[in-house]
């Protein structure tokens, strides 16, 4: 069975933020430790079975968290070429929704910035090739939801018994279900699929320079100390079922 359940058996920690007094993580450490890793091009079959090949989850177009994300999207937009952007528009990338809500345009069944296989400028995200041409990560060059996936980010404004509020900040797996109602429509989808469990090395590693933008390097510290604490407890539990090391569990 290639993709898990969505109901299992997690193992969650909460610690306070190092560098914020108001505010705490908490993180999934099921997730996190987990051995997911993108296979965009090798593997991956995209979020809808009749949509174009090679997409994966670009399907829809990204939207954009907020104007300053989709500000610094703009001014890579501006480094991009015919050459390495296959559906070259640099005034016309930008649709709304149909609650109004700004993102990426959509251009014959995906992301503009989507190249199709056999594009001589390379397949994939025009924005991820720009950031690995220039040295740079993409996190930089993509817009937020897209860099962020499949983590996912949350907030809650909790009141404790004794009267004091703290912002507790989520970072959790994105599965299907973060894509709202929609979720029940995909035909295929990564986090929760076994044939995407097969990183090197536990999310947390992998992808870390997305974890310290989203979380700070102080938070990421205490996570990732956590984390490994996690994975090499002899009394481990709740891996994620998608993983190869879950049928394998030390006693």
């Amino acid at each position: 069975m290639p993709e898990v359940p969505l109901d299992f058996p997690r193992a969650w920690v909460e610690f306070p933020d190092p560098a914020d007094d108001e505010q705490a993580f908490r993180c999934d450490l099921t997730w996190l430790t987990s051995s997911w890793e993108c296979i965009f091009g090798n593997g991956c079959q995209g979020i809808y079975a009749d949509q174009p090949d090679g997409v994966g989850c670009c399907t829809l177009g990204a939207h954009f968290s907020d104007k300053k994300d989709e500000k610094r999207v703009k001014k890579f937009v501006a480094e991009l070429t015919p050459e390495t952007w296959q559906h070259y528009d640099p005034k016309k990338w930008v649709e709304k929704d149909e609650e109004g809500a700004r993102k990426t345009r959509v251009v014959d069944g995906a992301c503009i910035f989507a190249n199709r296989p056999g594009f001589a400028g390379g397949t994939g995200c025009a924005l991820h090739g720009l950031a690995l041409r220039t040295g740079r990560h993409f996190l930089e060059t993509k817009p937020d939801v897209c860099w962020q996936l499949p983590i996912r980010r949350t907030y809650d404004n909790v009141e404790r018994p004794d009267g004091t509020e703290v912002l507790v900040v989520v970072i959790a797996e994105y599965d299907r279900r973060g894509w709202g109602p929609g979720g029940h429509d995909l035909d295929w989808y990564c986090s929760g699929n076994t044939e995407a469990h097969v990183g090197k090395d536990p999310v947390y590693v992998s992808m870390q320079a997305e974890l310290v933008e989203l979380m700070g390097q102080k938070g990421y510290d205490e996570l990732a100390r956590l984390c490994h604490e996690h994975l090499t407890s002899r009394r481990r539990f709740a891996l994620h079922p998608a993983d190869p090391k879950a049928t394998k569990r030390h006693v």
